[in-house]
C-alpha cells in the first residue's frame, strides 16, 4: 500500500490526515510512513533471502533515532559516515558488528572508536587511511577488518553532485592501486582484507550502471584469489533511484535480481548500502502557504517552510512533487513556491499548477531522505518537527527547536556586554 492517499479530498499519510498532523504538530513539520520503511527494507530482505547477504541503511539519508530504531529491530545493518551516525547507531540499538564505516576522511578519533565497538568493516578510500588505520589497530593489539572503495570509472547517469564513482570524484582508488593496497593489507598483522567496496553515486535509474561496477570488482577478486588473498563480501554500495518526477528505477526485486545473476558461484557475502530507496518516498514535509504574491512575470505562493527546512531544491535544482494537502475548487494559477529566507536559491518548487489561497497547506512528497538530515539554522530559523506515522497514530520523533536553543553553544566573551 502507498504510504500517501486522498480521502474526500484530503492528503493522509497511512491512516492518519496530514490536515490533523498540522493542526497537532504546526507547521513546517516532516512526517515518516513506518510502514513504508518497513516494507522497502524488507522488500530487499525478501529479494536476498536466498543468498548470505547483509544490508547496511545508508544513515546519511536520514539519521533520526525513531527510523533507526525500527531498521536495527528489522535486523538492518548500518553505513555510517562519520562518528556522530555511529553513536546514533549505537544509541538506537543497532548492532556495531554490522556497521560499515565508509568516507574519505575518517579521523583517527573516529576509527579509534569503531575499533572499540568491534565494527563489521572499515571501508578504506586512501592509501594514507589505510595506513593510519594499520597504526591505530596495532596500538590497541587488535586487527581491523577493511575492505577498499574501489572507483571503477563508471559513469552512474545522476547529477554531478551526487555522482560518485568516476575519475574525478574524491572517493575510492583505481582498481590499480586497490591491488597494492590488498597486498599491504595482507601482509599487515594489525589488518584483516575481508571485503571489496564500490558506490557510484545516487539516484540513478537503470541497472547497467551497477552491473558493470559489479562486473569490476569481480574481476579484482579473481585477480586477488590468484595471488592467495580470499574476500569475504563484496559491498556494491547504495545508489537505487526513486520516483520524485516520473522516474522509472527499478523495483528493488528487479534490481536485486540483476546482481544475484552475476554472483552465482561466487562464494561472496553480497552488502548493500540502500538509504534514499528506503526511506525517501515515506517522509513529506508539511507547510503553510502564508501570502500569495502574483507579479507580471510570477506567481509566488510564500510559504513557512524553506531552503533551510529543504535543501535538495536549492543545492541542485532537485524537483520534488508538491501536493496541496487539501483540495479547492477555483482558478488553477502556476506558482513558484519560496521560502521566507533572504536568497533567491530560496525555493521548493517552481511552476507549479495549483488551486491555491493563503493560509492552505502544501505537502512536499518524497522527502524523507537527504530533508531534515541536511536541515540548519539559516537565518537563525529553528529546526522543525519530526513526526512517524503508524496507523493513525502519530509519535513526535523529533520536537520543534526553540528560538533559546539557536543559541546555546555560543557564547559572549566576559567584559564584551553593555
Amino acid at each position: 500500500m502507498a504510504p500517501f492517499s486522498r480521502h474526500d479530498g484530503t492528503l493522509y499519510c497511512e491512516d492518519a490526515s496530514l490536515e490533523a498532523i498540522a493542526a497537532t504538530y504546526g507547521t513546517p513539520t516532516y512526517l515518516y510512513s513506518r510502514s513504508a520503511i518497513e516494507t522497502a527494507f524488507l522488500d530487499y530482505q525478501s529479494a536476498l533471502s536466498d543468498i548470505p547477504h547483509l544490508i547496511c541503511y545508508a544513515v546519511k539519508a536520514n539519521s533520526n533515532l525513531a527510523i533507526l530504531n525500527v531498521l536495527a529491530q528489522l535486523g538492518a545493518g548500518f553505513d555510517v559516515v562519520s562518528l556522530g551516525e555511529l553513536e546514533r547507531v549505537v544509541v538506537a540499538g543497532g548492532d556495531p558488528s554490522k556497521v560499515v564505516f565508509s568516507g574519505v576522511g575518517k579521523t583517527t578519533t573516529e576509527m579509534q572508536r569503531a575499533l572499540d565497538l568491534n565494527i563489521r568493516c572499515f571501508n578504506i578510500e586512501s592509501e594514507a587511511e589505510l595506513l593510519s588505520l594499520a597504526e591505530l589497530a596495532n596500538g590497541a593489539g587488535c586487527v581491523a577488518p577493511i575492505s577498499i572503495r574501489v572507483n571503477p570509472d563508471v559513469d552512474a547517469g545522476t547529477h554531478p553532485y551526487i555522482s560518485t564513482g568516476l575519475r574525478e570524484n574524491k572517493f575510492g582508488v583505481d582498481v590499480a592501486l586497490a591491488r597494492q593496497l590488498y597486498q599491504i593489507a595482507d601482509e599487515h598483522t594489525a589488518l584483516n582484507p575481508v571485503g571489496v567496496d564500490c558506490h557510484i553515486g545516487s539516484q540513478i535509474e537503470e541497472t547497467a550502471p551497477f552491473v558493470e561496477s559489479l562486473e569490476c570488482l569481480l574481476d579484482l577478486v579473481h585477480d586477488l584469489r590468484t595471488i592467495g588473498i580470499r574476500l569475504q563480501h563484496i559491498d556494491l554500495g547504495g545508489g537505487l533511484g526513486v520516483n520524485y518526477q516520473a522516474e522509472t528505477p527499478p523495483s528493488i526485486h528487479d534490481y536485486v535480481a540483476v546482481l544475484k545473476e552475476r554472483l552465482q558461484d561466487q562464494a561472496l557475502e553480497l552488502v548493500l548500502e540502500p538509504g534514499r530507496s528506503i526511506v525517501a518516498e515515506a517522509g513529506a514535509l508539511i507547510t503553510e502557504v502564508l501570502y500569495l504574491k502574483p507579479t507580471a512575470d510570477k506567481h509566488f505562493a510564500i510559504v513557512d517552510a524553506a531552503m533551510n527546512d529543504l535543501l535538495r531544491p536549492a543545492l541542485y535544482s532537485a524537483w520534488q512533487d508538491i501536493q496541496p494537502v487539501t483540495l479547492q475548487d477555483g482558478e488553477s494559477h502556476v506558482w513558484d513556491v519560496v521560502g521566507p529566507i533572504c536568497e533567491t536559491g530560496d525555493f521548493l518548487g517552481k511552476n507549479r499548477a495549483m488551486v491555491l489561497s493563503q493560509g492552505d497547506l502544501l505537502s512536499i512528497m518524497g522527502a524523507g531522505a537527504y530533508g531534515f538530515g541536511m536541515a540548519s539554522n539559516y537565518n537563525s530559523r529553528p529546526r522543525v518537527a519530526e513526526v512517524m506515522v503508524q496507523g493513525e497514530t502519530t509519535h513526535l520523533i523529533g520536537k520543534r527547536e526553540n528560538l533559546s536553543e539557536l543559541w546555546q553553544r555560543e557564547v559572549i566573551p566576559s567584559g564584551e556586554t553593555s
